[in-house]
């Protein structure tokens, strides 16, 4: 696979580690979820997805079709978060943050399809 591929997956995948840590351990992050609305179930339970995710990610030999479904699961959530953060009103810098991100996931995913066409990207040393 392409070095792409790998900074932007990898990149994605930090985020989303950074995320769930702060989703379990950071106070102001647990009350500015209180604050926009979602249950503290919710926080717990997409912490640990987000971490699932990461896995679905990394390990090349997950199966296509699991990887999509962590894509649309990542994808909808840096979507329904940006949606939050700007109904909140929260910072400018937040929202760019995510469609950061949210660019970051889908070059990650297109670089994927293309390894997958050229049987020459298999290999990262290429």
């Amino acid at each position: 696979m392409s070095y792409l591929y790998w900074i932007s997956t990898s990149l994605v995948a930090v985020m989303l580690l950074w995320s769930s840590y702060t989703y379990f351990f950071q106070l102001t992050v647990i009350e500015g979820l209180k604050d926009l609305g979602f249950p503290d179930f919710f926080r717990i339970q997409l912490a640990i997805l987000k971490i699932i995710a990461v896995a679905v990610l990394l390990i090349p030999t997950v199966p296509l079709q699991v990887k999509e479904w962590a894509y649309a699961g990542v994808g909808l959530f840096f979507l329904t978060a940006l949606i939050a953060h700007i109904a909140h009103k929260d910072s400018v810098a937040i929202s760019v943050f995510l469609l950061v991100c949210f660019a970051l996931l889908v070059t990650s995913n297109i670089q994927l399809h293309h390894s997958l066409k050229d049987p020459s990207l298999h290999n990262i040393d290429h």
